[in-house]
């Protein structure tokens, strides 16, 4: 039987030790680097999340919204699967840097990546229709009550 000396066992421990400890990449909403963090830039934003948008407009437009209001596929709202009613954001279409500002009057299904369904008239602001769907940035400038 072949025997590790007992330095190769603390050695190893150490390893483990230090690599259980060291600091991993996380989810974060927010991107950490200064260098790309809008709020150095523009202290009023509050908050700052990238991923996929999607629209949602005919199938939806007249009926009622998850806080209580009539859908209207030509207003700039925009639907999230949790930030507070009546937050104002900047949306940005990162393919082509168009921006749009809407408010937040919905909810949505949380799918992996996407992170907001905007009105048909947002989505046609940043000229994202023909795409469906678009990597974009949102920016929080007011959080609803």
């Amino acid at each position: 039987m072949y025997l590790i000396p007992k330095y190769y066992l603390g050695f190893i421990l150490v390893s483990l030790i230090f690599y259980n400890c060291s600091s991993t990449t996380r989810y974060s909403r927010t991107n950490d680097s200064p260098d790309n963090d809008t709020r150095i830039k523009n202290p009023n934003v509050l908050e700052v999340e990238t991923g996929t948008a999607s629209y949602y407009a005919d199938e939806f437009d007249g009926k009622k919204t998850a806080n209580g209001e009539i859908y209207d596929m030509n207003s700039l709202t925009a639907a999230h699967p949790t930030y507070p009613f009546n937050t104002l954001v900047k949306v940005t279409n990162l393919s082509n840097q168009k921006s749009v500002e809407v408010r937040i009057n919905d909810r949505m299904p949380q799918f992996k990546g996407r992170i907001l369904d905007l009105s048909l008239a947002a989505a046609n602001k940043i000229e994202m229709v023909n795409a469906g769907i678009q990597e974009v940035k949102v920016e929080v400038l007011e959080w609803g009550k």
